[in-house]
């Protein structure tokens, strides 16, 4: 039994792999394809009444550290240049702004509807307001280099705006000016700790000798992630920060602690260090999205009673999406289509507290908004390509 499971992992992570490679022909984002290919092979286990254990309590740990690996991938490839701060500030306002609008409107349409407290709705709409990162910068691969950082910036920034935001709604009773106190000293201490930690990771990376030297900075970044979230910091910024420092070591050449780390030598680590996290996204990422798909209830996809909520949901987010990027100077196409929800949607929505969850917000209506935030995403990418071989005519 042991070996059929791991020859059946096997091909599934191969069968990935191809989907993955010929996404830039097909225009279908892999996470369809992921997700109903795990969802074929549930049905293939029930035909054949194969027994599997409940796999549900590892898709939290296993999405947790796609989104750490993720953010990381991003924010490696990210560059700290004076000729990027007019991108950069363009995606904190696309990142933020709609989700901060989508939350909020969504929170009283839950409130109004699902008779629970604006607060508990709005806990259950900042899920769904989360561009996941996880898809968007997967499927943002293969456009230009602009469009691709801006997808990335943006993306990476939502996945942590969300969860600021999430924790804070969440994790406080009440929210009043104390609460706001205590969320800016977080920020403060997240700051330091992030500043050390660089430091002191960058030394280590540039100092092991060992011929094992990745596995534990991994290993390592992972663990102060985990002790922060304990302590209820904002941990992925921690994560953005470590990335950011990591890929732009020549721009902070000009500081003298910088040079003790011999960045010319610590330069060659981190482009190999960045491979391997490429990697390791790539497992991860794809474990998550085939459990996930695999997971999948038919009835919930096909759900009748939260199919308009889901429609009415994505068409919002796309309206919203537009007006943002017109404020912002972005062109709609084919940015507009690029707001996927995916794995910081489902991992938010499962740590939603039991007392504060609503009936409107259940598994059904969470998987029909994925699956059609990237239909929506694959018929603009196929646009685009359509669009593209017009103007080359």
């Amino acid at each position: 039994m042991s070996g059929s499971i791991i020859i059946t992992v096997c091909i599934l992570l191969l069968l990935a792999y191809f989907f993955d490679i010929t996404s830039s022909k097909t225009k279908i984002p892999s996470i369809i394809l992921l997700l109903t290919l795990g969802w074929f092979v549930k049905q293939g286990t029930d035909l054949l009444k194969i027994s599997i254990p409940n796999l549900m309590p590892i898709l939290p740990l296993i999405g947790t550290m796609g989104l750490i690996l993720i953010v990381l991938e991003g924010s490696l490839e990210l560059e700290l240049k004076r000729s990027k701060l007019a991108l950069v500030g363009k995606s904190i306002i696309v990142a933020f702004l709609p989700m901060f609008l989508i939350s909020f409107c969504l929170g009283y349409v839950f409130y109004y509807y699902g008779s629970v407290s604006f607060k508990d709705g709005l806990a259950n709409a900042i899920p769904i307001a989360v561009i996941s990162s996880a898809v968007a910068i997967t499927s943002a691969k293969n456009l230009i280099p602009s469009q691709k950082e801006f997808i990335t910036y943006e993306s990476s920034l939502s996945d942590i705006f969300g969860v600021l935001f999430f924790n804070f709604v969440t994790l406080h009773a009440v929210i009043d000016a104390m609460t706001f106190g205590e969320f800016f000293l977080d920020l403060v201490v997240i700051f330091i700790i992030s500043f050390a930690a660089n430091l002191g990771l960058a030394y280590l990376l540039s100092k092991i000798t060992h011929q094992v030297k990745f596995a534990p900075i991994i290993i390592l970044v992972v663990l102060i992630y985990f002790v922060s979230k304990e302590y209820h910091l904002p941990a992925l910024l921690f994560i953005l920060f470590f990335g950011l420092f990591m890929g732009n070591l020549d721009e902070l050449t000009r500081f003298k602690f910088i040079e003790n780390l011999k960045p010319e030598i610590l330069n060659k680590e981190v482009h190999k260090f960045r491979e391997l996290t490429t990697e390791f996204t790539f497992l991860i990422r794809t474990l998550f999205f085939l459990l996930f798909g695999f997971l999948i209830e038919t009835k919930e996809l096909l759900n009748p009673k939260t199919i308009i909520w889901s429609v009415s949901i994505t068409v919002g987010v796309i309206f919203i999406r537009a007006i943002f990027l017109k404020i912002v100077k972005i062109p709609l196409n084919p940015m507009l289509f690029v707001a996927p929800r995916g794995l910081i949607t489902i991992l938010l929505f499962l740590s939603i507290p039991a007392f504060q969850t609503t009936e409107l917000v259940n598994r059904s209506l969470i998987i029909q908004v994925i699956v059609l935030t990237a239909f929506v995403m694959m018929v603009g990418f196929m646009l685009t390509g359509k669009e593209n071989k017009e103007n080359a005519l």
